[in-house]
């Protein structure tokens, strides 16, 4: 079975969802090139390991290499979902306490909102965005014209990750995209945290509008919205 690996941004956390076996050759190296390329411009990785069903020790080498290039760029790598296989090898070889393991994914990317981290650093504005989107273009466009007007701009393709950052830290506006659906209950759970926050719909022509047209109305809305509570 071979490596893959599937990624998603949950605010500023990288979630990458080891799934085959992490060995010598082709599998090592694919693992190495994607957490570089994440690195680019990432710095908080949580490793969801729950579906690898082998390692050998040029896998576990690669791990502690690539912990140690994620921290040597400012940053910081979580494991969770560790099966036992993999569990045992670790305490084997006395790498556990080199890791910060947790068991469950949302207590991975709670732990990178919660103290001191090695995650991203927010903005010193202060003035914190969620955005949600199920389209991973408009979700990149839009991080990236509010971060280049000085906003610290969280991300989000689906409702129940949404939901955990709400849970985990406090923004100042949240933007929605069309069609947002999750379960009911993860449905009302964000509708109502939502209730107290600035709340912009992004409608569901933004990601065919012309694209200056469209960063200019959506940053004039922000800020028409974040008006108040930057005066009180």
């Amino acid at each position: 079975m071979k490596l893959s690996l599937e990624t998603r941004d949950v605010g500023r956390v990288t979630v990458v969802r080891c799934k085959g076996r992490l060995v010598a050759g082709g599998e090592v190296e694919a693992f190495r090139d994607h957490i570089a390329w994440i690195l680019r411009d990432r710095r908080a990785i949580v490793l969801h390991l729950s579906d690898i069903v082998f390692i050998d020790s040029t896998g576990i080498g690669t791990m502690v290499r690539t912990l140690t290039s994620t921290r040597q760029a400012r940053g910081d790598m979580k494991l969770c979902s560790i099966p036992e296989p993999v569990q045992k090898v670790l305490q084997l070889t006395h790498l556990h306490s080199l890791f910060e393991s947790h068991e469950s994914e949302d207590q991975a990317i709670a732990a990178f909102y919660k103290g001191p981290a090695r995650a991203e650093k927010p903005s010193s504005s202060e003035r914190s965005v969620l955005c949600v989107d199920r389209n991973p273009d408009v979700v990149t466009y839009v991080r990236e014209i509010l971060r280049r007007a000085g906003y610290d701009v969280h991300t989000s393709n689906n409702l129940r990750d949404a939901l955990l950052l709400m849970r985990v830290t406090h923004f100042n506006a949240v933007l929605l995209g069309p069609d947002l659906t999750a379960a009911p209950a993860t449905e009302k759970a964000f509708r109502d945290l939502c209730g107290a926050i600035p709340c912009i719909e992004l409608g569901s022509d933004f990601s065919t509008r012309d694209a200056g047209e469209a960063a200019s109305d959506l940053l004039e809305q922000i800020a028409a919205r974040l008006q108040p509570s930057s005066q009180a």
